[in-house]
């Protein structure tokens, strides 16, 4: 009876440790990976994903590690580089606090060598104003950025704003022209900012277009803004992204026991090669992808 308690505590103890050891597997791997990038490109480079990340005990949340202090972090890796030493900074995010994204995009401003932001798949909101502040922006040619138009709550500020123009002010109970009056601040607010950022690279003409463009709710909050799109409005993007980024990429797949939603072979097929041809590859990226997990 006492062997069968003390397996059955193991059992529980081995359930608890294994995904601490995973999630410390996980993060040299990716340290790992950031070094060698680092070797290749000749800068810092500093990593911020903001992906539901979870390790699983029973089936429920143990960790959520990437988190709400990515400033605080990304501002002490700008202070702990070189100014002599150029900075990338890997972005997928859907945004955040305004002030925490100014503070990033500020850093990166002020550090004096290139400053590149990197855009495997999406930085909307917040994260396109961090990208809009960096001397390059690198994007795959599907990703996305989206507009920058401050958001009041859960409702966004220019849609507050244009209940004044729709109704009476006696019409209008107090509550919502408070509301829209911090909105016509916040919209000013981001507009100047966005215009500061800008206009060494654009001109301030060309940068207070952009500004009225992006931040008075031109679009809706999640339209995504496209490589052509932003072309057309005058932003520089380069489509040239390094492969070691989507590796790095890699490493930060949500794992999940459940039925996955997206499967595929992960192997790369050549332009004149037939699916059954690649199978030594697809073996081979089968247990790279299961190591990674």
């Amino acid at each position: 009876m006492f062997e069968d308690s003390m397996l059955i505590w193991v059992f529980f103890i081995f359930l608890f440790i294994y995904p601490q050891m995973i999630f410390k597997y996980r993060l040299l791997q990716r340290y790992n990976r950031i070094k060698q990038l680092e070797v290749s490109r000749g800068s810092r480079v500093i990593v911020m994903i903001h992906r539901q990340e979870q390790l699983a005990f029973f089936g429920l949340p143990l960790y959520k590690f990437i988190s709400i202090e990515d400033s605080e972090e990304v501002l002490r890796a700008i202070r702990l580089t070189p100014e002599n030493m150029p900075i990338d900074l890997i972005l997928h995010t859907p945004g955040g606090l305004v002030l925490a994204s100014e503070q990033i995009a500020s850093a990166l401003m002020e550090h004096k060598a290139k400053t590149t932001v990197i855009i495997p798949h999406y930085a909307m909101s917040g994260g396109s104003l961090i990208a809009l502040a960096a001397d390059e922006i690198i994007m795959d040619k599907n990703a996305v950025m989206g507009p920058v138009d401050p958001q009041i709550g859960q409702y966004p500020a220019a849609s507050i704003l244009s209940v004044l123009d729709k109704k009476y002010i006696s019409e209008i109970d107090d509550e919502t022209l408070i509301l829209a009056d911090i909105s016509k601040k916040a919209i000013n607010q981001v507009k100047d900012y966005v215009c500061h950022i800008l206009k060494n690279k654009v001109g301030f003409d060309k940068a207070k277009q952009l500004s009225e463009i992006l931040a008075t709710g031109k679009w809706t909050h999640d339209y995504p803004l496209y490589i052509e799109k932003l072309q057309n409005l005058g932003v520089a993007i380069n489509t040239k992204v390094p492969s070691e980024i989507y590796d790095l990429f890699d490493l930060y797949q949500q794992s999940s026991n459940q039925r996955p939603s997206v499967q595929y072979i992960p192997a790369p097929y050549g332009p004149n090669s037939e699916p059954k041809k690649s199978k030594s590859n697809i073996l081979k990226s089968i247990s790279k992808l299961l190591n990674n997990k």
